[in-house]
């Protein structure tokens, strides 16, 4: 038996404590580091270059947006994508991620901002960035193979309402105070008497309406955001609009308003463990689905470890300069690949491109109109949302996946991730513990005249022996269904029970096994075992269940079971082979 596989907590601490230690002294990185630029050469770099520029033209619009999505300012979505953009990707594990603000992690944010203030949206991107490291240490880059799609879609389309719902206030010119949901904000605006601002409204959809109407083509090389922020900054100041704007962008990545270690609010730590829990776990999945979705498209492959360790420092280092918590955007990620980016220096080109933004158009930027930005994160969560996913699983008519994806959207609108996924993830295992209670348990007798046609000997009268083939796991959820077929075997003096597709079995199953065999063997009838899989076997071995029935009658196949079953019976018999 491979104790490595037997025991993985071992497995951990042998096989992989040099990987371990190459990680925490950074030989990892350097190993990274090495292979991704080896070779690299002149034309790789304007490449890069390129590319860089590019990702940049697209990410100062939404930095912008998320910046305010997030109930901060602009300027610390800008600071955000700067630092995040330059320190993430020089630390990280992957060769395209971009880092910076996001929608999803704006609308936890905004939460978070509206009870706690923006020193509780600093600590939580520190606490979350520890949590992050400590995801790395213990390996939990696999955690979401372990998310069903369903639940992946629906808070996606969950944020994607809190987004929307969160900017009407912008689109309309009116000020709200912010809620602890999207539905109680919407029940908000409904309760307003302010009446809308009709040029806010009208810069919001010409913003709205050149993102829709921008060809992919041109998209490419500058995207329909900054040219909708553009024509609309332009519209309001040529005809003079009364509307919001962003105001004041200082030129410096360091804001004023920033956590510093004499002012960290120590006090409110027990009360922001689960919103940093929530950014922690949107953080490593969000940049988890980013690597996974980048390595499809260019097969690149994602050391996750390492990556998780980068996101984590970038989100403890980015609040001491104003910032918000950031994590992978595949959206920006995607646009980097496409325009041609040979290495993760493309993301580092565009941090270092939108820090000259930050420092030469700070006045230019102070002029956007609230309304403009509101727009683009409107059109931004309406593309955020898996269409296509969605269209599948409404049109194929899966009730289960529907209803997940439902509950999971409703759950992530109301309450937050955190509780969403848990809710999303309870109930999708629900459903498959209920699926899979419907695992059939099959019998038949065996024939005498078939099997001695098929050239096997038999001496005894095998009509009597029993073959039961357990489909699907042997837990909980099926143990009755199999008790009650078993307790109608009452004609067969020996049962061999067929295991070759059953994947696992539970302690459940352990007592049914268990119990069955005690009471055939008072009868004087005997329980043989066939076609194990080594995860069954193991179970049974640590059970008891093997050394109870002793290795005599555990067999590979069924055949070789009923030719044991019946040399044994003929023994007793007293018949003689050949």
């Amino acid at each position: 038996m491979d104790a490595g596989a037997a025991i993985p907590v071992l497995y951990f601490h042998t096989r992989d404590d040099r990987a371990l230690k190459n990680y925490i002294t950074g030989r990892r990185l350097w190993q990274l580091w090495r292979d991704e630029f080896s070779g690299y050469n002149l034309r790789l770099f304007q490449r890069d270059l390129l590319a860089g520029i590019t990702v940049a033209a697209v990410a100062l619009p939404l930095a912008l947006a998320f910046g305010v999505a997030s109930g901060a300012t602009a300027a610390a979505g800008l600071v955000t994508a700067v630092i995040a953009g330059i320190v993430i990707p020089a630390l990280g594990g992957a060769r395209f991620q971009i880092s910076g603000p996001t929608g999803a992690m704006s609308a936890v944010l905004i939460v978070v901002a509206g009870r706690y203030g923006l020193e509780g949206v600093w600590l939580t991107g520190v606490l979350a960035g520890l949590m992050i490291i400590l995801m790395g240490v213990l390996k939990w880059g696999q955690v979401i193979n372990f998310i069903p799609s369903a639940v992946i879609t629906g808070f996606t389309s969950g944020i994607a309402v809190i987004i929307f719902i969160g900017q009407i206030g912008n689109l309309l010119g009116i000020d709200t105070p912010s809620a602890e949901n999207a539905l109680v904000q919407l029940w908000r605006y409904v309760e307003l008497q302010q009446a809308p601002n009709g040029a806010a409204l009208g810069v919001g959809l010409l913003v709205v309406v050149t993102m829709a109407a921008w060809p992919k083509s041109w998209g490419a090389r500058f995207p329909g955001s900054l040219a909708g922020l553009i024509a609309a900054t332009a519209a309001a100041a040529l005809l003079q609009l009364d509307v919001p704007v962003i105001g004041d962008i200082p030129q410096t990545v360091l804001l004023d308003d920033r956590l510093r270690l004499g002012s960290i609010p120590w006090s409110r730590l027990g009360q922001l463990m689960g919103p940093a829990a929530s950014v922690a776990l949107l953080g490593a999945i969000e940049s988890l689905l980013c690597g996974a979705v980048i390595e499809r498209q260019t097969g690149a492959k994602m050391d996750s470890v390492q990556e998780l360790f980068a996101q984590g420092v970038g989100n403890m280092v980015v609040p001491f300069f104003g910032g918000v918590p950031a994590t992978a955007a595949i959206a920006r990620a995607s646009v980097a690949v496409r325009s041609g980016a040979a290495t993760r220096l493309t993301a580092i080109i565009h941090g270092f491109v939108l820090l000259a933004a930050a420092l030469l158009l700070g006045p230019v930027i102070s002029r956007v109109p609230l309304a403009a930005l509101g727009g683009v994160l409107a059109v931004t969560a309406w593309r955020m949302n898996d269409w296509e996913a969605i269209r599948d699983i409404f049109r194929h008519r899966f009730r289960s996946e529907i209803f997940v994806f439902l509950l999971t959207l409703a759950a992530t609108a109301v309450f937050d991730l955190t509780q969403a996924i848990v809710l999303g993830l309870g109930f999708s295992a629900l459903i498959f513990v209920f699926q899979s209670s419907n695992s059939e348990v099959l019998h038949r007798p065996v024939s005498v005249e078939a099997m001695r046609r098929q050239g096997y000997d038999l001496l005894h009268d095998a009509d009597r022996i029993v073959v039961v083939y357990v489909v699907g796991p042997l837990f909980f959820g099926t143990v009755h269904r199999f008790n009650t077929v078993l307790e109608g075997l009452d004609d067969a003096e020996d049962i061999i029970l067929s295991l070759r597709t059953v994947p696992l079995i539970d302690t459940t199953g352990l007592r049914a096994l268990d119990e069955l065999i005690d009471r055939l063997e008072a009868e004087g009838r005997r329980v043989y075992l066939s076609g194990l899989a080594r995860p069954v076997r193991e179970k049974l071995e640590r059970g008891g269940i093997i050394a109870k029935l002793g290795e005599e009658r555990v067999f590979w196949s069924a055949d070789q079971a009923i030719i044991a079953a019946d040399r044994y019976r003929a023994r007793q018999a007293g018949i003689q082979a050949g």
